[in-house]
């Protein structure tokens, strides 16, 4: 990292999904990484059922869009290629490698089940995601996350294709691949947090390792050959572990994020006490590590937006995080984030902003401003407290910050424009410099856009 300068973060495009929006992938796999999927949520309840009847079960609804990008569209960069209607998307990732030729993509929902797709190509720059694998993994119960064991796209011969997930009732999961009959198959399931457990993860240099986060404030580790006893357990974090990452360029490393505002760095051979500690004002969904630069962190911070951090010297040195980028965006709930392994040093650096005005109402006032019309966003406790399936009252359970539900005046007004958030107030590009460019997308939950970004940087 040494020379990268802060640059300019420019707002590329800007797509309504309708439903609200919760995560969001870019393919990683060689000759499809222009390709992206975006998953939403929308919790409704029956269309025949009164307000005073609760007998029945709500209603959760999800999209999975598909999406190419083509860097020589300008104007709408992001191109729907397909949508599909299911249950309710929690999570989703796919497979770093090709599997017996074939580009796959997982999905938990909120039916309790994982599905697996496969990418189709089926003409010239033309793609479709059709299912070929699902298994209900536990009734009645929202299969909350996954991860593929093989985040860092290598993978050493005959070594199994594994997937963990997590769910409501605080379970995790691990599950095979059988890449002949592309099937998944339950490995084992075991009792890890005692609400539910929000994420997890592998540790990508040692697969048989685990990690989890749930809303007990726990963070654990697990060894898959003997997972009815933690590794470790640290209550470093104060609210609900919501979001792991193991670095996938660095062995040891491991990012954490949780309701608490924080984000944790770790030196996984010591779990005493992490290496570095940063507060970034909103509950931390979503973290992702930078495909190429190994010490950049993109970190979903819901109320407060996204940011990037450097996170260079707080692994070697043992130093404090820094924030490169920091973008909020009102009345908004940022859940989805994801870097674009599309990297490229010639990418045309990008003069103005670009908004889909026609399906959004959304402009581009002066190229670095977006006003959007909203919505009052719908009931707090169907959209958030939602994911935090009802259950009777603990005395001990850590309660959620106030501040990360904030119901203001503004959001209650339906008819309320919303002032215009600058992208980034960072230095413009000097003549003469090489420039070095990272794609990256976010979505959002109340006003359920998918936000298309270019990150330009020069190096000294």
């Amino acid at each position: 990292m040494a020379g990268r300068r802060l640059g300019t973060l420019r707002a590329l495009q800007a797509v309504d999904t309708e439903l609200t929006a919760d995560s969001v992938e870019w393919c990683p796999v060689e000759g499809c990484q222009h390709l992206m999927v975006c998953g939403t949520y929308q919790l409704r309840a029956p269309e025949d059922q009164t307000a005073l009847d609760v007998s029945e079960p709500q209603v959760r609804l999800g999209r999975l869009y598909l999406y190419s990008f083509n860097e020589d569209s300008t104007a709408k960069p992001l191109v729907e290629v397909q949508r599909r209607d299911s249950s309710a998307i929690l999570d989703m990732k796919w497979c770093h490698i090709p599997v017996s030729d074939h580009v796959l993509l997982c999905l938990a929902n909120a039916s309790g089940s994982l599905e697996l797709l496969q990418l189709v190509e089926c003409e010239k720059n033309s793609y479709t995601l059709q299912p070929i694998s699902s298994l209900t993994l536990e009734e009645r119960c929202l299969s909350l996350s996954l991860d593929w064991s093989t985040g860092k796209s290598v993978r050493a011969r005959n070594q199994p294709l594994k997937i963990i997930s997590s769910d409501s009732k605080g379970q995790l999961h691990l599950l095979m691949v059988n890449e002949g009959a592309a099937e998944l198959q339950l490995v084992a399931s075991w009792p890890a947090h005692h609400f539910e457990a929000w994420i997890a993860a592998f540790n990508y240099w040692q697969t048989e390792l685990v990690y989890s986060g749930g809303d007990d404030c726990l963070l654990r580790g697990w060894d898959t050959r003997m997972p009815n006893i933690p590794v470790f357990t640290s209550k470093r974090h104060t609210m609900g572990v919501c979001s792991i990452q193991c670095n996938p360029h660095q062995e040891h490393i491991l990012a954490t994020g949780s309701y608490d505002e924080h984000v944790l760095l770790w030196d996984i051979r010591n779990t005493e006490q992490p290496l570095a500690d940063m507060l970034v004002q909103g509950g931390v969904w979503r973290l992702k590590w930078h495909p190429v630069h190994h010490h950049l962190l993109l970190a979903a911070c819901m109320y407060n937006g996204f940011k990037i951090l450097n996170c260079q010297k707080a692994i070697e040195e043992k130093q404090d995080m820094t924030v490169l980028i920091s973008h909020k965006m009102p009345n908004s709930l940022v859940y989805g984030a994801d870097w674009s392994w599309l990297l490229s040093h010639s990418m045309k650096p990008t003069p103005t902003c670009s908004f889909d005005q026609s399906d959004m109402g959304a402009r581009a006032a002066d190229g670095y401003s977006l006003i959007v019309a909203q919505e009052p966003p719908a009931s707090l406790h169907e959209q958030i407290v939602d994911r935090h399936v009802e259950r009777p009252a603990k005395t001990h359970r850590v309660e959620p910050k106030a501040s990360l539900f904030p119901l203001t005046e503004d959001m209650k007004n339906s008819s309320k424009l919303y002032p215009s958030a600058k992208t980034c107030d960072l230095s413009l590009h000097s003549s003469g410099q090489n420039f070095d460019n990272s794609l990256l997308a976010t979505c959002s939950f109340y006003d359920h856009v998918l936000h298309l970004w270019k990150w330009e940087t020069e190096q000294a």
